[in-house]
């Protein structure tokens, strides 16, 4: 698979770094969350979105139901196993066994996370073992 996907969609992750937390925002500099980080990515390599995800609660993965994050990615990302993954792939994340995928980000160089931290900004933080243990699926965006 080419290099191009990864390190288009590591460099366009790497332009929110700074951005404001805001719930359901997606756009640079302005706010997004982890979601909408994702989004502004999309957006950046390929122009339009491919489904609007419609309103969401903060608390939505708390309680339960389907597990509507790693199903749209499912559809539109290409599923890559964990030992794959590489820097500008996609993780998404459980934080208990049988809930749904809560959080999500673009894995940086070095074990590092670009990802939407509430209460702050977009960062690139490290990635400890915690959160290796909980990761729910990898992905690549397509070419």
């Amino acid at each position: 698979m080419s290099e191009l996907a990864p390190s288009r969609a590591l460099a366009a992750a790497r332009a929110f770094l700074g951005t404001p937390y805001r719930h359901q925002g997606s756009r640079q500099g302005v706010g997004c969350d982890c979601l909408g980080l994702l989004r502004g990515v999309w957006r950046a390599l390929y122009g339009q979105e491919p489904e609007d995800p419609g309103p969401y609660g903060v608390d939505w993965s708390i309680r339960g139901g389907p597990d509507r994050l790693l199903d749209a990615a499912r559809r539109h990302l290409i599923a890559v196993d964990i030992a794959d993954a590489r820097p500008g792939d996609v993780v998404l994340f459980r934080w208990r066994g049988g809930a749904p995928a809560a959080h999500c980000g673009i894995l940086d160089e070095s074990g590092r996370l670009i990802h939407a931290y509430e209460g702050a900004t977009v960062v690139s933080s490290p990635m400890p073992q915690a959160w290796t243990r909980r990761i729910a699926g990898v992905f690549r965006f397509p070419e």
